[in-house]
């Protein structure tokens, strides 16, 4: 479970400068999904509720599903629930979940054009009825809030960039210049240049789950 969950917190940040995630206190796994209570707010009305969730977060913590995520992780898809909340760990960085990681001030407005133009012709999309194969990619969660956007354009951008460097150019290559890395180039180089990235990965991840188990 803790190498798993390392392998893909490190694959996202092992080019980016800095210790990657310097707010992040506790990761939690549970064997499944879990309860939360929550509230609910419509109109001025606040109800409670409970949600089943397969991962959560906050600025300093990480929660998990480890059925969700072996499956994610051993089964790939466009989803991984670990690379979902982990983006939103880097969003958390400047105080805000909003969509918006920690960013130099110059590249703050490229940021918020290109992913809030993503965003709004997804929901655009969404509410005329057309979710076409290009918005399917994302999916109608993507289209909750901003920063829920951004994690799961995190997840396509590492498990699906082929088609998100398809459908959303501009996107990619923000996330790209985000992440300092490009996973559309290891599926074009082929198998030698994704042993060497997950090599790379596999050492940085024992660090990691060095650093954060009791």
């Amino acid at each position: 479970m803790k190498i798993v969950t390392a392998f893909y917190a490190c694959l996202m940040v092992q080019n980016r400068p800095g210790d990657g995630y310097p707010s992040l206190q506790t990761i939690i796994l549970y064997s499944d999904d879990f309860v939360v209570d929550e509230l609910h707010e419509h109109g001025g009305i606040v109800s409670k509720g409970r949600s089943v969730l397969d991962g959560q977060s906050s600025p300093d913590t990480v929660v998990l599903s480890w059925h969700d995520a072996e499956a994610e992780a051993y089964h790939p898809s466009e989803h991984n629930v670990i690379i979902h909340e982990f983006a939103h760990i880097l969003d958390f960085e400047d105080g805000l979940s909003d969509g918006v990681p920690l960013l130099p001030n110059a590249e703050e407005k490229t940021w918020e054009h290109v992913l809030g133009h993503a965003f709004k012709t997804l929901e655009h999309a969404l509410e005329h009825g057309h979710l076409s194969e290009k918005y399917q990619l994302l999916g109608e969660y993507a289209a909750t809030n901003e920063a829920e956007f951004f994690a799961v354009a995190s997840e396509r951008f590492f498990m699906r960039p082929e088609p998100l460097r398809h459908h959303f150019p501009a996107l990619y290559s923000l996330l790209e210049s985000f992440y300092l890395t490009s996973p559309e180039e290891w599926c074009r180089s082929g198998s030698g240049r994704m042993k060497n990235r997950s090599e790379a990965t596999a050492k940085n991840s024992a660090s990691f789950v060095a650093a954060y188990s009791p």
